[in-house]
């Protein structure tokens, strides 16, 4: 095999001329980023007005909600039109969306990274029921995200009587990829990152497709020296290499051995969680989970499941997973979401959203932004935030049980928990429960029409779905059903004809649960009338 040529990051950016198409690896937090090239590509522009107009490509949030990863592309001029599953990372690629600067698509995680396969193997696209009856089906809004955004690039389709979405294939003319190491003749390992994403797959779509695979890597080794089984991209996918020796696992840390696994560490090191309304619902949500389920626990409030779970010495009994490819371990939180402390296994992200979308997870605990009389939810478009669904479609839609998880009322809301019971001590200034919500990222009607169970958990309600609709069946102790939950929304939700129950005096004390089962009663003093 050919050495490959070493050049350096400003030799690699000009090579990309305008008009082309850039699909760029990495995931939150700077996992798998290739943050070198896409600093030199901006700087590249801002220095000399090229490239322009270029298609930018990421199948998931690549970003630390500021101004890296694809925020460093956030220039008008420079990109004309975006793909992407998930917006939240890049701030400034939104508002570009938002103030139609740019055509702007975002389409499932899954269905993304997923598609790659499609590419690689010169399919014309991706046929999936990902995606149906959301803002993503063309029924709807076809993934786009403006008024400027006019191509159509999913279509419904109906094989042997029953629907799905195709989603067309996109031409990928360069790559921006990331690993460890690379030898000589371009073969590359990842010893040091906390996931694999889609890295084979994307170089495999974009080699296929006629592109050019630039790979940023941290060292570089004499040909011949990598093990082959730890090789996972191999060399004739490779064009060139670009040596960065600065290059840092993630955001927070230059190397964490535990998200690798290479090491364990000690689950005492998670820091317990204080009990407010974050792990109000976080340990009502955990109620739901049984002992030998497959779980996914999404980004946000919905994470704190893995802290209570550890918390209560319940890990070795479920399997948490989440989307960017890890089995096992527990799910880092926040800015980077998408590596774990101790995962069992790191599989590539296309292969977890096989499993996922052939219905593998047991449950999944998503956040949620708004909620509707109908039990749709939206986490994609909220305010003036583009957020994008990251693979909360492809997760939501196919979990044979949904948890969704989120506070009752947002901005401001402070609460206390005293001798088993919840107060608020100050109300939140807006109620995610609305009576339409502004994009439909979840379809509690699709829900229902396949039989999906699916809950709404919140520190004050939980809420169930219902062929009628939504129901309200459970309200903390201490809360009043009419001021606090029925004079807060909306809409008045369904109501079991025996009384709604209380949730579980456990969760509103600091002792630990000790165990997973909820245990409810249905007080005499509230009336359903």
């Amino acid at each position: 095999m050919q050495h490959k040529p070493i050049i350096s990051a400003d030799e690699a950016v000009r090579l990309i001329g305008d008009r082309s198409s850039l699909i760029v690896e990495g995931s939150g937090g700077g996992l798998l980023e290739p943050n070198l090239l896409l600093e030199r590509l901006e700087q590249r522009f801002l220095d000399e007005g090229s490239p322009r107009n270029l298609t930018v490509i990421h199948c998931t949030g690549i970003g630390d909600r500021k101004t890296r990863g694809i925020g460093h592309l956030a220039h008008k001029g420079l990109v004309e039109r975006v793909i992407a599953g998930n917006w939240a990372m890049a701030p400034g690629m939104g508002k570009l969306a938002l103030d139609e600067e740019i055509e702007a698509y975002n389409f499932p995680q899954g269905v993304m990274s997923r598609l790659l396969r499609e590419i690689a193997a010169g399919m014309p696209g991706m046929v999936t029921r990902a995606g149906l009856e959301t803002f993503v089906d063309p029924r709807h809004e076809g993934g786009k995200l403006n008024a400027r955004t006019k191509e159509d690039l999913v279509k419904l389709v109906e094989i042997e009587g029953e629907q799905f979405l195709y989603y067309r294939r996109f031409p990928i003319h360069f790559a921006f990829l990331r690993a460890t190491t690379a030898d000589e003749e371009g073969n590359l390992t990842i010893e040091e990152e906390g996931a694999r994403l889609e890295l084979l797959s994307m170089a495999q779509a974009t080699r296929n497709s006629g592109g050019t695979v630039i790979v940023q890597v941290k060292r570089i080794v004499k040909a011949g020296t990598l093990p082959a089984s730890q090789v996972v991209v191999p060399g004739i996918l490779v064009d060139y290499i670009v040596h960065n020796p600065d290059q840092i696992q993630t955001y927070e840390s230059d190397y964490n051995p535990s998200f690798s696994g290479h090491q364990k560490i000690p689950l005492a090191q998670i820091k317990p969680m204080e009990l407010n309304e974050r792990k109000i619902v976080a340990r009502r949500a955990m109620m739901e989970l049984r002992p030998g389920q497959v779980v996914n626990l999404g980004v946000g409030m919905a994470d704190g499941v893995a802290n209570v779970a550890a918390e209560e010495g319940l890990l070795d009994q479920i399997t948490l997973t989440i989307e960017q490819g890890i089995v096992g371990g527990i799910p880092a939180q926040g800015l980077i979401f998408g590596v774990s402390y101790n995962p069992a296994a790191i599989i590539d992200q296309p292969y977890q959203f096989d499993f996922y979308h052939g219905g593998g997870l047991d449950v999944t605990c998503l956040g949620c932004g708004e909620i509707d009389q109908e039990g749709n939810v939206n986490v994609s478009k909220l305010g003036d935030k583009l957020i994008g669904t990251g693979g909360f479609i492809d997760i939501s839609q196919n979990a044979r049980k949904v948890v969704f998880c989120g506070t009752f009322t947002t901005g401001g809301l402070e609460v206390s928990c005293q001798d088993g019971k919840l107060t608020i001590v100050q109300e939140g200034r807006h109620s995610k429960f609305v009576n339409a919500v502004k994009q439909i990222t979840f379809s509690g009607r699709y829900a229902r029409s396949r039989g999906q169970e699916v809950m709404y958990v919140t520190e004050r309600a939980v809420f169930r779905s219902v062929p009628e609709g939504l129901m309200l069946v459970e309200i903390a102790p201490g809360i009043d059903l009419q001021r606090d939950v029925l004079d807060r929304m909306p809409f008045r939700p369904l109501l079991p004809p025996d009384g709604v129950k209380l949730m579980d005096p456990r969760i509103f004390r600091p002792e630990r649960l000790n165990g997973f089962s909820a245990s409810t009663e249905a007080p005499n003093q509230i009336d359903n009338d």
